[in-house]
């Protein structure tokens, strides 16, 4: 009873971490940091993914001497840059970036000035705001449930299987089942909503989110088998738990779909684009 309670909190503190450190450094994350204009400090959150419409964004700058202007282009594409002025509204700078089609990138910065001094922010590199559609929450919802709860049972079963009197059959079984109807099913139901397209990874492309559910699909079906066959499968049960938790801790989206504007088609983006 004792190693069973210890084993579940062990799965549930490892499962949060994995989610979080896969939502913190994705490309999808907002930018966060700070900037120095006029002797003061501020601070700034920039958007990297919106869903239809025109894209928000704000700094929060009381002092009304600041000015600002939003500059942005289409990503990957050699055109000039954009430039609008940014409005006051009460203590916020606000602009809004033009809305893209599904997938379609824009990167941007901003030029603040206060009297004689200028700069940009971020100073050391543009932003990358990902388009996409909105997905239904009847989709969206199940999909985060069952792949949370996936990895909460793959990662039960393998230290399930760490002793040797463990028993990690049943925990394998929901974990292979759970991330099949999530990955599977609802993945490419949200891709589909999102970016227009079921499946971009292998083999019709090298979509790194839909590969790494592809890879983490086999890791686990690879280990139900030896299951089924009644053989030592701890080893596989162990090297898939490892394996779903390695992939699924790549930050989500990264390498993900991307609209080739001279193409019109969607392929998989570089990484951390």
């Amino acid at each position: 009873m004792l190693r069973n309670i210890l084993f579940w909190i062990l799965a549930v503190i490892i499962t949060v971490a994995a989610l979080g450190y896969q939502r913190k450094t994705g490309p999808t994350y907002p930018a966060d940091g700070s900037f120095a204009l006029g002797g003061k400090t501020y601070e700034y959150s920039l958007t990297r993914s919106h869903d239809i419409g025109d894209a928000p964004v704000e700094l929060v700058i009381p002092d009304p001497n600041v000015r600002g202007a939003l500059v942005f282009k289409r990503f990957k594409v050699s055109e000039a840059w954009t430039e609008i002025p940014m409005q006051r509204q009460g203590d916020r700078l606000t602009a809004a970036l033009p809305h893209q089609p599904p997938a379609g990138k824009l990167e941007y910065f901003l030029r603040l000035s206060q009297g004689e001094e200028t700069i940009t922010v971020p100073s050391n590199e543009d932003i990358v705001i990902r388009f996409k559609g909105h997905v239904p929450v009847w989709i969206l919802a199940p999909h985060i449930l069952l792949i949370t709860l996936a990895m909460l049972l793959s990662t039960r079963a393998g230290l399930e299987a760490l002793p040797s009197t463990g028993k990690p059959r049943l925990y394998a079984y929901w974990a292979a089942g759970l991330l099949f109807v999530a990955g599977m099913i609802f993945g490419p139901l949200v891709q589909r909503f999102a970016f227009g397209a079921l499946w971009t990874g292998i083999p019709f492309g090298w979509d790194l989110t839909d590969n790494k559910t592809l890879i983490a699909m086999i890791g686990w079906a690879v280990a139900v088998w030896a299951l089924s066959k009644g053989r030592r499968a701890r080893a596989w049960v162990i090297m898939a738990a490892f394996l779903l938790l390695l992939v699924f801790s790549i930050p989500h989206s990264m390498a993900g779909s991307e609209l080739n504007y001279e193409t019109g088609r969607i392929g998989a983006a570089g990484v951390g684009r």
